[in-house]
């Protein structure tokens, strides 16, 4: 049976389904790319469709595609040959207008002298294109700051699951499938936005079953759970090399997940020599994972298999018997524990680099640690207060970062103080907008005529009326203006700010700007 992902991908942009914002605003950016000649940032979560909204744009505009997986060819000289040719040139297989589309798949996978000079490259070409170019990206902040700003962005969200259930619809109806309606939803919920594994799910669960039910979807669940407990058993106890390869084709786990069974219920019976051989080969396996996730070429999953099972039965150095109680990864609930805590992390490690213009992997490796060890327990509360308002923290941050209480007085009047700075700095860099740079308050004030309404009374339909006066309530606000000698005014103005100090208005501050 053929990939139904791939049969039922979408061929023009009519058929990319739960992003119809992201969908038009694509077509309008191809409509008009002569105008603005700019690249387009295409990122999101992975299965949500944004490579495949590529291809059907291209479709859509009669362009032929050139396309290179970021991952593949990470060297500046073959980025420069091939994405930098394809941008410049146009060719005789060009479609409308001599125009060709190059998609950059993965372009979140440069990372600057990892990558030879990658990174560089890419934004050079981007910024120089005669052709356009469309980058896709999961992590749309692991890309360089300059190559963000050198292009337009364009989000794909998760797909709802009113979107995901017609698409299952619409595959059972080509496919034949009798479905019950609340078999298509279960599916869609237990997938979490992620259209390419709920199609993968239903084609799973089709060629196991004449008719969809919600049972059948709830006992494949199931049954994939129990299989596991039988093939760890076998891995770890019973099969050679190759019958613990053999068994893990009967496992429906990926193997990311099954490489999580593995590595938590293998020390239950493994111990000394033949556990660290065991945590090597599950090493190696892990490493050509990543390289999975790096290049999306999945070809390399049967290496990482081969090791994680071959590899680990075959580092057994004695008969194991007996009955072990096998459990799922500590690492699921781990996550699920910390999802709350990952989640406040991950938004101040963005507003700090979007600051500081780094990656979100650096500032939640490096900059992070460092707030922490520096403010801890706010002790140093001018250092904490002024984090707290460079990057515009709530009490749960500052809580996250500090390690103190978020409920506590200490926490929540550091905020406080920090939201006033950000007050005061605004009125500050506000100074500008209301005086010549070589004028001062004071001349002004001396110069204005009570007779032709310049006077403090009458400045406030030019925002001067809180400059000139202490207090709302104050009397001399009533009192008329009269001309004074520069000596006169001095004193005047000296009393005023004393008067203002001693009423405690909030209003001292102001008097930087005279």
């Amino acid at each position: 049976m053929s990939d139904w992902t791939e049969t039922y991908r979408p061929t023009t942009l009519s058929e990319v389904r739960g992003n119809n914002k992201a969908r038009d605003k694509l077509e309008e950016w191809a409509k008009t790319w002569d105008d603005h000649r700019e690249a387009v940032i295409v990122h999101g979560s992975p299965g949500i469709g944004k490579t495949s909204a590529a291809h059907a744009l291209a479709n859509d505009m009669g362009w032929p595609v050139m396309e290179l997986n970021a991952s593949d060819s990470r060297g500046a000289d073959v980025i420069e040959r091939v994405a930098g040719e394809a941008a410049k040139s146009g060719t005789l297989t060009g479609g409308g207008s001599g125009r060709r589309l190059v998609i950059l798949d993965e372009a979140d996978n440069f990372h600057g002298n990892a990558d030879y000079g990658g990174s560089r490259e890419v934004t050079r070409v981007v910024k120089e294109a005669n052709q356009p170019v469309v980058l896709v990206a999961n992590e749309f902040y692991d890309m360089s700051q300059s190559l963000r700003k050198a292009c337009e962005t364009i989000e794909f969200r998760d797909v709802s699951k009113r979107s995901i259930v017609p698409v299952l619809r619409d595959i059972c109806r080509r496919e034949g499938v009798e479905y019950e309606e609340d078999a298509l939803e279960k599916i869609a919920e237990s997938t979490s936005g992620d259209l390419r594994s709920a199609v993968n799910d239903l084609q799973a669960v089709a060629e196991q079953a004449e008719r969809l039910t919600v049972d059948d979807v709830v006992t494949g669940q199931r049954d994939r759970t129990e299989g596991i407990f039988d093939f760890l058993d076998a891995l770890i106890k019973e099969e050679d090399a190759e019958g613990a390869l053999r068994a893990s084709y009967d496992v429906d786990e990926t193997p990311d997940e099954l490489l999580n069974w593995i590595e938590d219920n293998v020390p239950k019976d493994y111990a000394g020599e033949e556990l660290a051989d065991a945590y090597g080969y599950l090493s190696n396996a892990d490493r050509w994972l990543g390289r999975v996730r790096a290049t999306q070429d999945y070809s390399f999953w049967r290496y990482a298999t081969d090791n994680m099972t071959a590899g680990v039965a075959a580092s057994r150095r004695e008969e194991k018997g007996g009955w072990t109680r096998y459990g799922p990864p500590s690492y699921w609930s781990k996550l699920g524990r910390t999802k709350g805590t990952r989640n406040t992390r991950d938004a101040i490690a963005e507003r700090i680099a979007e600051r500081e213009g780094t990656s979100v992997a650096t500032a939640r490796r490096e900059v992070l640690p460092y707030l922490s060890a520096m403010t801890h327990h706010c002790r140093n509360r001018e250092l904490t207060t002024r984090m707290a308002a460079i990057y515009e923290l709530d009490e749960s941050e500052v809580s996250f970062v500090t390690g103190s209480g978020k409920n506590t007085n200490k926490v929540q009047s550091i905020v406080a103080d920090a939201e006033e700075q950000l007050e005061e700095e605004a009125v500050e860099h506000s100074g500008s907008a209301f005086f010549d740079a070589g004028d001062d308050g004071a001349n002004q004030v001396d110069d204005a005529d009570p007779e032709d309404g310049s006077g403090t009374e009458d400045a406030e339909p030019n925002g001067q009326a809180t400059l000139t006066s202490t207090a709302d309530d104050d009397d001399t606000s009533e009192t008329d203006v009269e001309p004074a000698s520069d000596e006169t005014a001095g004193e005047d103005e000296t009393d005023q700010r004393d008067e203002a100090d001693e009423t405690g208005d909030g209003q001292s501050g102001l008097n930087d700007f005279f």
